[in-house]
């Protein structure tokens, strides 16, 4: 039995470089823009998630704090569980602990208070800052233990049993705005940020707990402190800079100026493989944690005072990227996955089809195949029982293109003309479609064939295509041959062809500009690399 004959394969050209990168398209993975607006529109300023622990109940909540009030959101949903507005003034670094069971958060009159999230009542309150409290931080290893940093100029480490402070660390001689724990095994070290321009590290098992172990010093006040997952690496923002600190060799590693305003937050994403920066010029910017480039970035209307990468699951994935503004909103971009990803695309390919005209046409690609799918799962369901079914396409013969079955019939010069739709009114084949059945006539050793013994008509349309397409690498090889062979057969008759004579002299005069391009290149890479070679 003979074989079928099937179609001709298209040919597949390399890609070109792509526009975007693929950290680029990774972070465009982030839509489904939830836009959450204050209730009095005042400055988001804080937005706090748990540690995630992992092998560990961790919470499935995440805090805002915008004004008086702290409101909790559900990482799952993006919906608002809690609203939290016992304060005296501005709150101040809400934070729900990792069991989701209690939140803590401090206020500009200097208290602090312990709530029970299900509840909403007050499980405690400190009032040993005179000042406003800026920070307030679970540790990630003790569910009682929790520190504060004041305008007081003080950082403070607290037991939830305890209605005192438990260690007080005094060094700071301006606002402490920012503090953290460091991670994993260092937890029982703090480090801060103040408006001293330094960033102090702390250990509370020192005999002389209120001094620092180490003093990092700065240009400007520092905004933000943001320890590693490593433990050993501590990132600072001062003005519109970023510095990486090292604390094993106790020195600056890397300066970040990437940013034109203040950085006011940071955030590590990716499971600790890339950090996020928030500033007042409207930007973030991701950063990769090797060489520190950036590696994506957004703008948004308004300053950012507050960014967040919010994990989920048990790998702790990357779920929403939030933003707090200065304008008073909140901004929720969720990362879609799975089913929800492949709704999108769908939906995005709709769109485009929509805008381009040709929306008949997907919407015909759509319906096949879902008739595909109903046919695959009927034929699943009659090979359940005694009897199987096996076919080997269930999808209808693809007529065969007129190009195709010339080039099979030996009609080479049929088959050229065809597929460039010469002496026909059909729209001119896609370039691909023309490279392969040129590759196809030239391995068939009928190109020559195929191009001679035509009129000035038919030698247009194919001088016409290879002017187009001779500047482009994929293309270029098999232009210059079929250039090669037109110019041998029909050069010689210019003089009494006008159209023919001009496509001759616009190919002459493109090759001309190209090559005047090539050599331009040329010197510019010589000079250029003179010069790096002297700066080496």
């Amino acid at each position: 039995m003979a074989a079928e004959v099937g179609p001709l394969q298209r040919l597949k050209l390399a890609s070109g470089p792509s526009s975007i990168t693929a950290e680029q398209r990774y972070w465009r993975t982030f839509k489904n823009q939830l836009i959450i607006p204050t209730p009095t529109e005042v400055p988001v300023t804080h937005i706090t998630t748990p540690p995630s622990i992992p092998n560990s109940e961790n919470s499935d909540l995440f805090a805002v704090t915008a004004g008086p009030r702290v409101q909790v959101y559900s990482i799952r949903t993006r919906k608002l569980v809690k609203t939290f507005t016992r304060f005296g003034d501005n709150a101040r670094s809400g934070e729900v602990r990792r069991d989701g069971r209690i939140l803590v958060a401090a206020e500009d009159t200097g208290k602090i208070q312990v709530f029970d999230v299900k509840s909403r009542a007050i499980l405690k309150t400190w009032t040993q800052h005179k000042q406003p409290v800026w920070a307030t931080k679970f540790s990630p290893t003790d569910l009682t233990t929790l520190m504060s940093a004041s305008d007081d100029r003080t950082v403070r480490l607290w037991d939830l049993p305890s209605s005192e402070s438990t260690s007080v660390f005094t060094g700071h001689s301006d606002y402490v705005r920012s503090g953290a724990f460091m991670p994993g095994t260092t937890s029982n070290l703090l480090v801060s940020g103040s408006y001293d321009n330094t960033v102090r590290l702390w250990d509370p098992r020192t005999p002389t707990s209120s001094s620092s172990v180490m003093v990092f010093r700065h240009h400007a006040p520092i905004e933000d402190v943001l320890p590693l997952m490593s433990g050993t690496t501590v990132l600072a923002s001062a003005g519109n800079q970023i510095s990486v600190l090292d604390l094993v060799a106790g020195k600056p590693l890397h300066v970040i100026s990437n940013h034109q305003k203040t950085v006011t937050s940071l955030s590590t994403a990716s499971n600790g493989r890339r950090v996020v920066s928030g500033s007042l010029d409207g930007h973030i910017k991701i950063y990769e944690t090797t060489g520190w480039n950036v590696v994506a970035g957004a703008k948004y209307p308004s300053p950012i005072l507050a960014v967040r990468i919010i994990t989920a699951g048990a790998n702790n994935d990357d779920r929403h990227l939030a933003v707090g503004m200065q304008s008073g909103i909140l901004s929720l971009r969720t990362r879609l996955t799975g089913p929800e990803a492949a709704r999108d695309r769908e939906r995005e390919k709709e769109m485009e089809a929509l805008l381009a005209g040709t929306i008949a046409t997907h919407d015909r690609a759509k319906n096949k195949r879902k008739k595909q799918a109903a046919a695959t799962k009927r034929l699943d369901i009659v090979g359940e029982g005694a009897d199987v079914v096996i076919a080997n396409d269930l999808s209808r013969t693809t007529r065969e293109k007129r190009w195709h079955k010339d080039l099979r019939h030996g009609n080479y010069k049929g088959a050229l003309d065809s597929v460039l739709s010469i002496n026909s009114r059909e729209p001119q084949q896609d370039p691909l479609e023309v490279l392969t059945m040129l590759v196809a006539l030239h391995h068939r050793s009928a190109l020559r064939e195929a191009l001679e013994g035509r009129d000035e008509t038919s030698v247009l349309p194919i001088l016409t295509w290879t002017r187009r397409h001779i500047i482009d690498p994929r293309y270029m090889t098999m232009c210059v041959t079929v250039g090669t062979h037109l110019v041998e057969m029909y050069a010689k008759y210019t003089d009494s062809s006008t159209e023919l004579a001009a496509s001759f002299e616009k190919l002459h005069n493109h090759l001309k500009a190209e090559i005047e391009k090539a050599r331009k290149a040329a010197v510019t890479n010589g000079m250029l690399t003179t010069i790096l070679a002297s700066l080496d």
